[in-house]
């Protein structure tokens, strides 16, 4: 038996509203839910992304936690792919360059594909991708 397919992705940054900021007026993702100084959770396409306060999700849940998550968190700058077709990613550069979001990297890949590499306010590297980098 194998998982089937990630329902969630977590990041962890350092300025949640930065990041809420980023994540829907930079990017279009639908906030799901928050929790000041704690979390934001988003909406894409059939999947979750979670974006954290990593110092405070290092904290237990106490025992009588309605849901007792336990402890996580990560410290620097994660990475996240979000997929995108060719048209797509051209569409991306152009949008994030418009919002003066600098782009990292671009490159194709040498099996076939594109990606475009940006930082988010926290310096997590997010980068969209043609699925086909993976073979998908």
């Amino acid at each position: 038996m194998t998982p089937s397919a990630i329902l969630e992705s977590a990041l962890y940054v350092t300025d949640l509203a930065a990041a809420e900021t980023f994540y829907t007026g930079v990017l279009g993702l639908n906030l799901l839910g928050k929790v000041d100084g704690r979390h934001l959770f988003f909406r894409c396409g059939p999947g979750v992304l979670l974006v954290f306060n990593a110092e405070a999700t290092k904290v237990p849940p106490a025992p009588d936690a309605r849901l007792p998550v336990p402890p996580h968190g990560a410290v620097g700058e994660g990475h996240l792919c979000f997929a995108a077709t060719a048209d797509e990613i051209a569409d991306w550069k152009a949008r994030l360059e418009a919002k003066n979001i600098a782009i990292e990297s671009e490159f194709e890949w040498p099996q076939g594909g594109r990606s475009i590499y940006i930082r988010d306010p926290s310096g997590n590297s997010i980068e969209f991708a043609e699925p086909r980098i993976w073979g998908l």
